[in-house]
């Protein structure tokens, strides 16, 4: 299992930026809620699976507890809230292999899921909630996040995937040319930017949603030209993938997941240029290499003269990327200062690198 360190940094817990809008470095609990709509005559079996889960997960480092509720208005309705130490244990468990592999025998009994993490801020009862931690040896460090985040009412998440070597040109074409989505998804949720940028054979696309990211997900991928645009490059997708396999779907766009783990805002000042930089990180050292990197950007959103207005890092195993919003047409890959630019090379398994823009698109009045 990959590992991850336990304390997140002090500089990101002492006193948490109004800048930050986002950010799951600050140490506090996590909890998890998965809401799940069962199919009609699988409770049994969706039981059997989520007793075989559970027994895997509470040897997971950073796990704390969980409980499974039923609704009592519609028993296909189901709640699963989890506790966590803090949100990188949790975040290195959700996007490993081993995860994938373990929630599998849910599938063919779940008709839907949701996933919501949310930092503890408040809690009442403390006292009782902290001697059930004890008990399980795992409240030594137990400590609620002191102050609120800053949000700008937007969702940013990323995919990310390979393609094989050789067809790259061809793939840049391909998610270049294709017409946008219609930006509007329902009353409340609508589409505001969409970044894609490649290096080597590798594919990122960042998107930036306001209202509720899932809907505007499933929005997307039911729009024929994004269709199109998905079955054109599936020939050179080193994952293999049917699109008319809801779980061969299901899995290529799990393991493509990019979540994004920090997000500063420097001002609102409109930026010059929109940048992405790759980190690939040595086994296990991808959410560490994330959080320096955070640091890194949290410290310089409080510098007037800095150039990044905006950045956003996301993390999955040991893939790391960068993406800013500049003042001018770049930006240091690494930092400037020599000691904490060698403890990132420390993290690299190679080069950091500027990835290449394929294209950058902004719905009207975003």
């Amino acid at each position: 299992m990959t590992t991850t360190s336990e304390r997140p940094s002090e500089a990101l817990t002492r006193e948490a930026s109004k800048r930050v809008s986002q950010s799951v470095f600050d140490g506090s609990p996590l909890r998890v809620v998965l809401l799940v709509d069962v199919f009609d005559g699988a409770q049994q079996q969706f039981l059997e699976a989520y007793e075989q889960l559970g027994k895997q997960v509470a040897s997971v480092p950073g796990h704390v507890s969980d409980q499974l509720c039923q609704s009592i208005e519609n028993p296909s309705q189901w709640l699963i809230t989890s506790e966590w130490e803090s949100a990188p244990p949790f975040l290195t468990w959700v996007n490993s292999e081993e995860h994938v592999r373990m929630v599998q025998p849910l599938h063919s009994c779940v008709r839907d899921t949701r996933s919501l993490r949310f930092h503890v801020v408040r809690e009442t009862g403390s006292g009782l909630a902290a001697q059930k931690a004890d008990k399980a040896g795992k409240a030594a460090n137990r400590r609620l996040q002191e102050h609120a985040h800053v949000g700008d009412g937007v969702i940013r998440h990323a995919l990310t995937f390979t393609v094989k070597p050789g067809s790259e040109e061809k793939v840049a074409k391909i998610l270049a040319g294709y017409a946008s989505p219609e930006a509007q998804v329902d009353e409340t949720t609508r589409l505001c930017r969409t970044s894609l940028f490649m290096h080597g054979n590798r594919v990122v696309r960042a998107i930036e949603v306001r209202g509720d990211l899932l809907a505007a997900l499933r929005h997307v991928a039911q729009q024929p030209q994004i269709r199109a645009v998905e079955e054109a490059i599936n020939p050179y997708l080193e994952q293999d993938r049917d699109l008319d396999d809801q779980e061969s779907a299901r899995m290529f766009f799990t393991r493509a997941a990019l979540p994004a783990v920090h997000h500063v805002n420097a001002g609102k000042q409109p930026e010059q240029a929109r940048l992405a930089l790759f980190y690939p990180a040595r086994p296990g050292q991808g959410m560490r290499l994330a959080e320096l990197l955070a640091q890194h950007d949290q410290a310089a959103a409080e510098n007037p003269a800095a150039t990044v207005l905006r950045s956003t890092v996301f993390q999955r195993d040991d893939v790391v990327v960068r993406l800013v919003d500049v003042r001018g047409a770049d930006v240091d890959v690494l930092p400037r200062d020599s000691r904490a630019a060698g403890e990132l090379r420390e993290l690299l398994a190679g080069e950091a690198t500027r990835m290449e823009l394929v294209t950058d698109r902004r719905s009207p009045d975003a």
